[in-house]
């Protein structure tokens, strides 16, 4: 029996219900042992083409994994998948931070998965230069598409990706049209020179902007507007509709002032609201005229094998570049030579000759 004291103790614990350790250990084993199970290439083929979102992750995975032990067979699931890859629309999404591109995003994919479609969302997250680390919320910020059974959410890092395109979304593309999804949806980190990456491995390009935050001329410089299929001005609502309509004239003058492009296209400029998902129908419409222009026109099928082209010279870069840092002797001597800079005993220039003569 317990005494009057240790019953009024706050400190007073009561016996709780064990369990059998017997039990647990085997639950956890299972799990983890599900988990390490490595599909071979045949059989993860053989579920992404049958749809399965779980085997699509685990292949973008491995073609995502900086371990050279997964590069051949990420190479064996790509090129296994590459003959019933290519039948989609791929959509690029750039704009300034805090436009509102997620939000558009999931606006645009309810938009398509009503209409039938299957959507895949390649959602680059920006990562930090100091702790390498990346949030990856897109998955949180779109709580209503990622339940669609009909759409796919993959935030990936950035890392050190030009123009933040994450260094394997190019194969992830494929890995994605492999499974089913006939629109492609990739977006960036932001704006930037560098987002001819992003320009490089869609069809469509489409920027984002916001009227009243005085980025409009900022953005005209940066030369964005030049690769732009369509321009979306979004947040058009409420107090800042007027802003918003003022804009799409400024643009369209801006528009006109440029070149013709080589697919012959005349860019347009829509407004919307992603909030009120406003305006959605009327961007897809543009896309549609988009895709039969261009293809009557053969544009298409010419970019898309110039896209080819730079991804063969851009893979090549990207294997030599990950050839040389994985040399033991390299990853030796660049911490030396690291260090005799830190001691102002060498430049970077004369340290990176040295270490090129190394291989």
């Amino acid at each position: 029996m317990l005494s009057k004291k240790s019953k009024s103790s706050a400190l007073h614990e009561t016996d709780g219900v064990s369990q059998s350790d017997i039990t647990n250990l085997s639950s956890i084993k299972k799990i983890q042992n599900k988990r390490k199970a490595k599909l071979d290439t045949e059989t993860l083929v053989a579920e992404i083409l049958n749809g399965s979102i779980t085997a699509l992750s685990r292949a973008i995975t491995l073609v995502e994994s900086s371990n050279p032990s997964h590069l051949t067979q990420a190479n064996e699931v790509i090129k296994a998948c590459l003959p019933n890859a290519n039948a989609s629309i791929r959509i690029g999404i750039t704009g300034v931070p805090g436009v509102g591109k997620s939000t558009f995003i999931e606006a645009l994919g309810l938009y398509l998965t009503d209409l039938g479609k299957k959507v895949a969302v390649l959602a680059v997250d920006p990562s930090s230069s100091l702790s390498k680390g990346s949030i990856l919320g897109d998955k949180t910020r779109m709580e209503d598409l990622v339940k669609n059974d009909n759409a796919f959410i993959r935030p990936s890092p950035s890392g050190t990706s030009l123009g933040g395109v994450a260094r394997k979304t190019r194969e992830s593309i494929i890995l994605c049209e492999a499974a089913g999804f006939d629109t492609i949806i990739i977006e960036t980190v932001g704006v930037g020179q560098s987002e001819t990456a992003v320009h490089s491995m869609v069809d469509f390009f489409l920027l984002l902007k916001i009227a009243g935050a005085g980025d409009e001329l900022q953005g005209i410089k940066r030369g964005i507007i030049e690769m732009a299929d369509a321009i979306a001005i979004n947040k058009a609502d409420g107090d800042n509709l007027k802003a918003a309509k003022l804009a799409k004239v400024e643009f369209n003058r801006a528009l006109h002032l440029y070149p013709q492009k080589a697919s012959e296209w005349q860019p347009k400029v829509t407004l919307c609201s992603a909030l009120h998902r406003e305006g959605i129908s009327d961007l897809w419409q543009h896309i549609s005229e988009y895709m039969d222009f261009t293809k009557a026109n053969n544009y298409f099928e010419t970019h898309r094998t110039e896209q080819n082209k730079f991804w063969l010279l851009q893979t090549i870069e990207d294997r030599l570049k990950s050839d040389f840092f994985n040399q033991p002797k390299i990853k030796e001597a660049l911490q030396t030579q690291l260090q005799l800079i830190e001691e102002g005993k060498t430049t970077p220039f004369v340290a990176a000759e040295y270490l090129l003569t190394l291989q």
